[in-house]
């Protein structure tokens, strides 16, 4: 099993990590299609999105693609929520219907991105309410604290469609979302000992992700294509959501 899910966080975060994201979403749809133990898979989706947005951030910082001042307004509210959501204890039976919820949404931010948003349009921005913007990054970061996804999946579209930056600056912003929203949910499970990380099971996934990350951030999007990424991943997301609410 250990090496299927290898193989298949491997491709998750090398797609996903040339257009900006960690690829939480996706880790946790495949760990609970294998039915693994969900405070396990809170605490390896999130290791999991710090490894491969890590280099991310920093890529986007030296190429001038991160700003810094917007990246703090986004993430004032939302690194503290982050913290309590992943802190709240949770039964079972409450977090998969949370995380049910939020893969279906999830994966209708993607369709939206897939057939949407068009790339090619001139990109004029706005003039942006940041203290709006502070406060929807805020409930983004209570969502992902609670089911263990970064929140770069809700805050990317959301950005791009209040034209709030280029694309490339919003890849950053939301980069830098999914690593410090990611680190404070893993502070708030650690707060409550409730950090499950089993070497044997976690570290192949890990390692996996790394190098998958580090050759996704290295591989033009022209090759890769972000709305393949979107369109492959989008099915799998909202199979595993619809199937976490029937349930």
């Amino acid at each position: 099993m250990v090496i299927e899910l290898c193989i298949l966080f491997f491709l998750v975060a090398l797609l996903y990590s040339a257009a900006g994201f960690g690829g939480g979403s996706s880790y946790l749809a495949i760990l609970a299609l294998w039915s693994v133990d969900f405070q396990l898979m809170k605490s390896t989706a999130l290791l999991c999105n710090v490894a491969v947005v890590a280099g991310g951030v920093y890529h986007f910082y030296k190429s001038g693609h991160l700003p810094l001042k917007k990246a703090w307004q986004l993430s004032l509210v939302s690194v503290p929520l982050a913290f309590a959501g992943s802190y709240l204890p949770l039964k079972q039976e409450t977090f998969f219907l949370l995380l049910g919820f939020a893969l279906t949404l999830a994966a209708v931010f993607m369709c939206y991105r897939l057939f949407f948003e068009r790339s090619q349009e001139p990109e004029t921005l706005r003039e942006s309410n940041g203290t709006l913007y502070g406060l929807i990054g805020g409930g983004i970061g209570l969502l992902s604290g609670m089911t263990g996804i970064g929140g770069g999946i809700y805050l990317a579209p959301v950005l791009r469609l209040g034209k709030y930056d280029t694309a490339k600056n919003v890849a950053g912003l939301s980069s830098f979302f999914i690593l410090v929203n990611s680190i404070a949910g893993l502070l708030g499970q650690a707060a409550k000992q409730a950090i499950v990380f089993d070497v044997t099971f976690a570290g192949p996934l890990l390692l996996a992700v790394i190098v998958g990350g580090q050759i996704g951030a290295r591989l033009s999007a022209r090759v890769l294509k972000p709305r393949w990424v979107a369109g492959a991943t989008a099915v799998l997301i909202l199979y595993a959501g619809v199937r976490m609410l029937i349930k």
